[in-house]
């Protein structure tokens, strides 16, 4: 079946990720209408497509020709497109800001969950092929994962196109002009916050659990954006219970990875997972040599038998009792191409799915949390998350 879709902004990745994945996926997807504010872009985008220019989301939502709306950008509009979009019955997948308020955006939640419609959160961690690789290693050689370290250092490169100049001309010139209600510092705030949501989101998927608890500290006692670090603690894996139990039972399982009491011994001590989140904006943005030396590995993950090193988008180094082993996964389809593609089996699916909005919102309502430890100096419950 293919999909007659909008697309609502085009966004800093509509080059680089959705634009190559919307043409190799043409027999999925059929471009119908854009709306956009950037001209040029515009024009171009209409015309490689070979669809209408519209001046409005409302315009674009209710047309008969729409199945579904991709929301590629993020704008003062927040969740208006998506909204409307679901009241008008069109499946949405939301590439916009993922900074959402557990509380504050309730009703928008409530309002996708009445709506009926399909609705896909980007989570591009999750579909990277070393993220699949590292799961498909988990269920096979390394075993339950019992701790964590997940770190992003953010530079100004992460910041989206429109806001960079802004940052920049502020700290270089000390003046924005008429940017001067810009505040770069929100805007670094901001970006850590969604990515803590992303390196959150993250952990849960390779864990394949909701953390039980969180604490979490700052570098200074305000909530600043130059650093912040999580701990989040899950409870014990299903996989880690039934490896301690074939020990404990007398029953090991059979593997040519060293013997079997190495093994009970290892289990034996998995009572839970940790991990250990951290992101920040510590290096100047002017120091790009400083930035982009010796970067820690995106996710580290000690399991059961073994250890991985994984380096977005499709580098994963993993050892176990057998050694070294280094995975290239660039030949894999790209992470925007995956994402689309369960898009569009989502929304052909006669299974509703929006685990990804739960999962989103559950990152948001962590991360509040985390806020709620910072301030208390203590380890907040998760409990009425799960």
């Amino acid at each position: 079946m293919k999909l007659r879709i909008g697309l609502i902004g085009l966004g800093d990745q509509w080059q680089s990720m959705h634009r190559p994945a919307l043409r190799m996926l043409g027999d999925r997807f059929d471009v119908r209408a854009i709306y956009c504010n950037v001209s040029k872009l515009a024009e171009s985008a209409v015309s490689e497509f070979q669809a209408d220019p519209v001046d409005g989301y409302q315009a674009l939502v209710t047309r008969d020709d729409i199945d579904a709306v991709l929301v590629l950008e993020n704008s003062w509009l927040r969740f208006h497109p998506a909204t409307a979009a679901c009241r008008a019955g069109k499946a949405v997948y939301w590439a916009s800001d993922l900074d959402f308020d557990p509380i504050r955006d309730r009703e928008f939640k409530n309002c996708v969950e009445d709506s009926g419609v399909a609705f896909m959160a980007g989570l591009p961690r999750r579909f990277a092929p070393a993220t699949l690789r590292l799961k498909e290693l988990i269920a096979t050689h390394l075993g339950a994962p019992r701790l964590i370290f997940c770190h992003k250092r953010l530079c100004l490169e992460d910041a989206p196109m429109k806001r960079r100049d802004q940052i920049t001309r502020r700290g270089v010139e000390g003046n924005l002009g008429d940017d001067s209600r810009v505040d770069p510092e929100e805007i670094r705030a901001r970006m850590t916050r969604t990515e803590l949501m992303q390196l959150i989101d993250w952990c849960c998927y390779v864990v394949g659990e909701r953390p039980l608890s969180v604490m979490s500290a700052n570098h200074s006692p305000e909530e600043a954006a130059d650093y912040q670090a999580l701990s989040l603690l899950f409870k014990e894996t299903s996989s880690g219970r039934a490896t301690r139990e074939r020990f404990s039972t007398g029953t090991p399982a059979a593997s040519s990875n060293g013997s079997s009491t190495d093994k009970a011994r290892r289990t034996s001590e998995n009572k839970g997972v940790t991990a250990q989140i951290s992101c920040g904006s510590y290096i100047p943005a002017q120091w790009q040599e400083a930035i982009g030396f010796r970067p820690p590995a995106a996710m580290q993950v000690c399991c059961e038998n073994g250890v991985a090193f994984v380096d977005l988008p499709g580098t994963l180094v993993w050892f176990d009792d057998a050694g070294r082993h280094q995975e290239f996964l660039e030949g894999e389809s790209p992470v925007g191409e995956k994402m689309l593609g369960q898009f569009h089996r989502a929304v052909t699916s006669l299974v509703r799915n929006l685990s990804g909005l739960e999962d989103a919102f559950n990152a948001a309502a962590i991360l509040k949390a985390a806020r709620t430890s910072l301030h208390e100096g203590r380890r907040v419950d998760l409990g009425d998350l799960a």
